[in-house]
């Protein structure tokens, strides 16, 4: 079991704090008990910084007053100034110790916090796709369309689960069938519209906006015109319902897209504890990764397929699951092999 340092000990109560890009979420810890206090979840172009979120939307409205932050970011942690790589936000540690009062912050990934919730979750927070229901005690992979792609593995060893955060959101993706040939020319990356038939990545598919992108390349190589739906929730919606055959084809490459890439992590990690879908789009879209093309694209990994069978596959359903990964470490940081150097400050 790890070892608790005294960079890893926490002071009570601990405001913990969920940011993606775009909403926030928040709680505060009072004890090790793991009693929580929650608050109403925080539209981030509501507010102009982090800080401002904070002091508005918690600390002006609680007699608990916080004396550790942890914050799970989307976004990787290097410096004294972290900024959101999907929102326009800045995390300064020292300036949030300095102006709203914390002993201590500590920076996590955010789905290195999603990581820490696939080591704790129970049963039924976890909705099975496939056959397998149970989770072995073996290293296990998340990853979550939302706002970005936020990908983070778990590896289990010496009784001891160890979050391994990273950027896998952002490996390439190539066509693999006849219908892929046809729509990837018209796949073009929101952040380089002068590209064509150039880099797609993972996130550019697997993400609000990436649903988009899918329909909209549909529509383009179906010659439709322009798009029905401006909204990725008005396509899944179509999708669901089955009163659009483009958006509901969307729905469906993006199920099997999700397969795929969910499978190569799967393989990379050699996740026999189960790969669990997190983020804000799967438990949306569950009855559309719940038909054959999600299972079918993750065991499609020749020469492994027997492999990929007996790998189970989820969905995470806790509304909170990010904060209760956090809570989980933060009321037994030593039950964790998470590296806190680079990442701690004190006052």
């Amino acid at each position: 079991m790890a070892q608790t340092s005294r960079d890893d000990q926490l002071s009570f109560p601990i405001l913990i704090g969920d940011i993606g890009g775009t909403n926030a979420r928040f709680s505060i810890l009072i004890d090790e008990s793991g009693e929580t206090i929650p608050f109403p979840n925080v539209v981030n172009k509501d507010f102009a910084t982090i800080d401002d979120a904070i002091r508005q939307s918690v600390l002006n409205k609680t007699t608990h007053t916080p004396r550790t932050l942890i914050i799970a970011m989307a976004g990787p942690i290097d410096g004294d100034e972290v900024p959101l790589t999907n929102y326009p936000w800045v995390v300064k540690p020292k300036v949030l110790m300095a102006e709203l009062g914390f002993e201590s912050v500590l920076l996590l990934n955010d789905f290195e916090a999603q990581a820490l919730a696939a080591a704790t979750l129970e049963p039924q927070y976890r909705h099975p796709l496939g056959p397998i229901s149970d989770a072995p005690i073996a290293s296990r992979v998340v990853l979550g369309p939302g706002t970005g792609l936020g990908v983070a593995g778990l590896v289990h060893a010496r009784d001891t689960w160890f979050p391994v955060p990273g950027e896998g959101g952002h490996v390439d993706v190539g066509p693999r069938t006849a219908r892929d040939q046809q729509i990837w020319p018209f796949l073009i990356p929101v952040k380089d519209p002068t590209a064509t038939l150039g880099r797609i990545s993972a996130e550019e598919l697997l993400s609000g906006r990436g649903l988009m992108n899918i329909y909209q390349a549909l529509c383009q190589a179906e010659g439709d015109g322009a798009p029905r739906y401006g909204e990725p929730a008005e396509i899944s919606l179509a999708g669901l319902n089955g009163s659009d055959a483009l958006a509901a084809e969307a729905l469906s490459l993006f199920a099997t897209y999700l397969g795929r890439v969910a499978g190569d992590l799967a393989l990379i990690f050699m996740a026999r504890g189960g790969v669990f879908l997190a983020g804000g789009i799967s438990p949306k879209i569950l009855p559309a990764l719940e038909k054959p093309e999600f299972r079918a694209a993750f065991e499609d990994k020749a020469p492994h397929t027997t492999l990929m069978k007996s790998i189970p596959t989820f969905v995470v359903t806790h509304p909170q699951a990010a904060l209760s990964g956090l809570a989980a470490y933060a009321c037994n940081p030593g039950g964790f092999g998470l590296a806190t150097e680079g990442r701690h400050w004190r006052r």
